[in-house]
């Protein structure tokens, strides 16, 4: 029986890259349907070992901080240069508010004739955190994490199977909620083996990712965006610890199907 959905993981780092690693960036596959969850520093050049990122149906950004956002500036100049084109725009979708602040982005760099930086290769939309996406063969919905800025966790479903990506967030009800009983719990783990005190809190340690795949009742839990200052497997223990289905540690080039 083929698969309903294939996950590769572009980019596994939290905001500094670990070395020769990229920032956030998570590829879902189904038939037909190439979507990408963010596209953080230096994700790119990783999505082109996978793929033509021309065949890419759209990107999701669930946040406007850099280390999931900045890699759309070089994928414009792909797609406005070469040496991979397409004949129509790319959609993109970001959070509410996101799109003036790209414009703003876009707008510091020198003109290169008399068309808009992102209008000529990308169509720029927002999405509704309230209402479905659907995108291709894939039905998207957002539920708002605990984090510095506005974030928003992604849950992507196609024929019973279900991605949930936790995005940026702190312990946070709405995420345990979207990914209740989610065939794959891609979930941050930023704080390592650490703690961050409060009352603003923006991520999780390990333990704390494990404790919300276990009440979510996910079933399987992939630790992603985490840093060097913890051993990959000293993070898993943890999560173990307290989730008590299967558990992995995300790194660049790993390969998921459901």
């Amino acid at each position: 029986m083929a698969a309903a959905m294939r996950v590769r993981v572009v980019g596994s780092s939290a905001s500094v890259p670990r070395p020769g690693r990229a920032c956030s960036c998570h590829l879902i596959r189904a038939r037909g349907t190439n979507l990408l969850l963010d596209l953080g520093t230096g994700a790119l050049a990783n999505l082109r070992i996978v793929m033509d990122y021309p065949d890419l149906d759209g990107i999701i950004i669930t946040h406007m901080h850099g280390d999931h956002f900045l890699d759309l500036i070089p994928l414009r100049y792909g797609l406005k240069y070469g040496p991979l084109l397409r004949d129509d725009r790319m959609p993109i979708w970001l959070p509410p508010g996101g799109e003036s602040q790209l414009r703003a982005l876009a707008a510091t760099f020198a003109s290169e004739g008399p068309n808009d930086f992102l209008d000529e290769v990308f169509e720029v939309n927002e999405y509704d955190p309230g209402a479905t996406l659907e995108i291709g063969r894939l039905s998207v919905t957002f539920a708002k994490t605990i984090h510095y800025i506005d974030a928003y966790a992604v849950r992507v479903e196609r024929d019973g199977a279900s991605v949930c990506y936790s995005s940026d967030t702190a312990p946070c009800e709405r995420v345990e909620e979207l990914a209740r009983s989610a065939s794959i719990f891609l979930c941050e783990a930023a704080l390592g083996l650490a703690s961050e005190a409060g009352p603003i809190r923006g991520h999780l340690s390990a333990v704390e990712a494990g404790e919300m795949a276990q009440r979510a009742g996910a079933r399987r839990l992939v630790l992603t965006h985490y840093g060097t200052e913890f051993a990959p497997g000293e993070l898993e223990d943890a999560a173990r610890s307290v989730y008590h289905g299967p558990c992995a540690i995300a790194d660049d080039g790993t390969e998921l199907t459901i």
